[in-house]
């Protein structure tokens, strides 16, 4: 009976789809993916807004184009264009044309419909990097004007292009920020996104289903008192993903069936293509292979009728996945050529040339202060000769002043010596040493691709319930003091902290210089990770909130470079990155578990149990150990 109602509303979709294609909310898919709902749409008074069908936008293009149109009037066709147009090129040209006119008229409210517009349609076109640019400006205006609303869905949007970028730490950072400048608004509605958006975070991107449930009831509470279908719609969706992420079919199932009726009604087919995804997830794991298959080609055709391409790699992957499953190596093959391709369009590594510029700016300044302190001396000097040729009674005193000008020399050269060692300090507190000289003397840092690496993922369980129960005070000093300890812990296996967020602590070994026994080093700080949290929890004369440690590891190739323009930082990327996040996810209370690369590199030197094989998002099944103790100290 499932099966047949999905199907019904497929052939339903269908029919929407050649009846209306035109009429499609294009506004809705320029600003966020389907994870994304109604982010900055709301913040702008664009929601509700239908899309243009091309009469109606051809008529707008003309009226800009030759009509003698006053300022105000230009902006408002400008925006509408700008939000419209189905192609992101012109939606692009239209959004920056928007935020140069309303700069010229100083219109804060059509300076941020502006920069939200571009920032969209830089996302939709693949350039990531240039979007995130475009976002964190319009935060730094919101927050300059005072604006909770404004500044909580720029946020968003900053969270949106981080997990298209798949840096999860800075995906929930966002999220939070968001959640925290949204909640005391007037308007629930945009608390209830940002709270939809972190807990599908946490489920779709970093296989939490249980902390994604939490937010889910928050938001859906809130959706359900606003009388909002579509925060309902969604809300019921990403249950389903969460139930199906927990073996809990029957919930899944439910959840999304609902989802998509009611989806199909609203017209929003973005979602309606990733959740057929996961309905051919849900059939395969049935063995009803065939339905699965219908669900993902649907999924495809709705994708690419719409170019979302995020979601016709998603689409593509699965179907790979199923014809290999059937022995069809060739479809199979072919499916995944297709998912490498759109997948790559969409991601991007940010480099760091606007922190480069901004240090060879600082050492332009410096060295322009040691030419005034020089030009100042050659005047000083031309007026001491002028004074012993006027009058030898004046030789005393401007020898004295000689004398003051050396004094002064002396010290401002050495306040700028000081200077320069406390900034070299500094960048050496933020970056590995071998970056810092690399940054110093190029003015950029290379993002460099090291082959073997080992990386170390950890939480703490429960952690979100904790953060709830302590006061602030108690909750940062209890995490500094645990990160402490570890940070000394890595330094005595000579690691790499990579960064921590909330309550997520991140560290590599074999970079930035090759070591051949990383993956036991990093083994071994991790036991005693797990040992202290354990010691702490058992000394109850520690006033500390207590946690319980999980721990996840995998080997293989990073790429490491350095992010971000003002506030900079040495990260790295790469799949042996996202398998350890995985890995960390999957264990368990107090244990380390280990991927196969890592598992064959410390076999030999640790005691590991085989847990056999589990399924993850994306990747298919890994084999999964627990490493239990130590066989060799070498």
């Amino acid at each position: 009976m499932v099966q047949a109602k999905i199907i019904r509303l497929i052939l339903k979709l269908e029919l929407s789809l050649r009846d209306n294609f035109n009429q499609i909310n294009l506004a809705l898919y320029l600003n966020r993916p389907f994870r994304y709902i109604f982010v900055v749409t709301y913040f702008f008074c664009i929601l509700n807004a239908s899309g243009q069908d091309k009469n109606t936008i051809d008529s707008l293009e003309n009226a800009y184009l030759t009509q003698n149109l006053t300022a105000l009037e230009q902006m408002t066709v400008l925006r509408n264009l700008a939000v419209d147009h189905p192609d992101p090129s012109t939606s692009l040209l239209y959004s920056n044309k928007l935020l140069a006119l309303a700069k010229s008229q100083n219109s804060s409210k059509y300076i941020f419909a502006a920069l939200q517009q571009k920032g969209n349609a830089l996302k939709l076109k693949g350039d990531l990097s240039a979007a995130l640019e475009v976002f964190m400006e319009g935060a730094v205006l919101a927050e300059n004007n005072q604006n909770n609303e404004l500044l909580g869905g720029f946020y968003v949007s900053v969270a949106d292009v981080y997990s298209f970028m798949d840096n999860g730490s800075n995906t929930i950072l966002y999220y939070k920020k968001a959640i925290e400048t949204l909640k005391d608004l007037e308007d629930k509605s945009y608390y209830a996104a940002a709270l939809e958006n972190l807990g599908d975070e946490y489920s779709l991107n970093m296989a939490r289903p249980d902390s994604a449930l939490v937010y889910f009831e928050k938001s859906g509470k809130l959706w359900e008192q606003l009388g909002n279908k579509q925060g309902l719609a969604y809300n019921m969706g990403n249950k389903g993903l969460a139930y199906a992420q927990l073996q809990r079919p029957v919930e899944a199932e439910s959840n999304i069936v609902q989802a998509i009726s009611m989806l199909v009604e609203l017209g929003d087919y973005y979602a309606i293509s990733v959740y057929l995804t996961y309905m051919s997830d849900i059939f395969f794991e049935k063995g009803d292979f065939e339905s699965a298959l219908t669900y993902a080609n649907s999924s495809l055709t709705l994708a690419k009728k719409y170019g979302l391409k995020d979601q016709i790699a998603d689409a593509y992957l699965k179907l790979s996945e199923l014809n290999e499953f059937e022995g069809r190596l060739q479809p199979s093959l072919d499916s995944y050529k297709n998912y490498v391709a759109y997948r790559d369009s969409v991601k991007s590594i940010s480099e760091a040339q606007a922190m480069a510029e901004i240090i060879r700016e600082r050492d332009e300044a410096r060295n322009q202060k040691e030419l005034d302190v020089a030009e100042q001396e050659k005047r000083n000097q031309r007026n001491v000769s002028i004074g012993i040729a006027v009058a030898l009674v004046l030789i005393g005193l401007l020898a004295f002043g000689l004398f003051r000008r050396n004094q002064f020399i002396s010290k401002t050269k050495k306040i700028i010596e000081d200077e320069r060692n406390r900034s070299d300090e500094l960048l050496l507190n933020i970056l590995p040493e071998q970056t810092a000289i690399e940054l110093k003397n190029s003015g950029r840092v290379e993002a460099k691709l090291h082959e073997d690496v080992s990386v170390l993922f950890s939480d703490f369980k429960g952690y979100t319930n904790y953060a709830e129960d302590l006061s602030p005070e108690m909750l940062v000093k209890s995490i500094s003091f645990y990160f402490s300890e570890f940070d000394n812990i890595i330094e005595k296996y000579g690691l790499e902290k990579i960064k921590t967020i909330g309550d997520a602590y991140m560290c590599a070994g074999g970079l930035p210089h090759p070591d051949g026994d990383h993956a036991r080093k990093i083994t071994l700080a991790a036991q005693e990770m797990i040992e202290f949290v354990t010691s702490v929890k058992k000394d109850v004369s520690k006033d500390y909130a207590n946690f319980d440690i999980r721990i996840g590891i995998s080997s293989g190739p990073v790429v490491a470079g350095v992010v971000g323009s003002k506030k900079f930082a040495y990260d790295i990327w790469g799949d042996t990155v996202n398998v350890a996040s995985r890995m960390e996810s999957m264990s368990e209370v107090g244990r380390i578990n280990i991927s196969e690369p890592t598992y064959n590199i410390i076999k030999s030197n640790f005691q590991c149990e085989d847990r056999g094989h589990f399924e993850v998002k994306n990747r298919g099944k890994l084999n999964m150990y627990f490493v239990n103790s130590v066989l060799i100290e070498a």
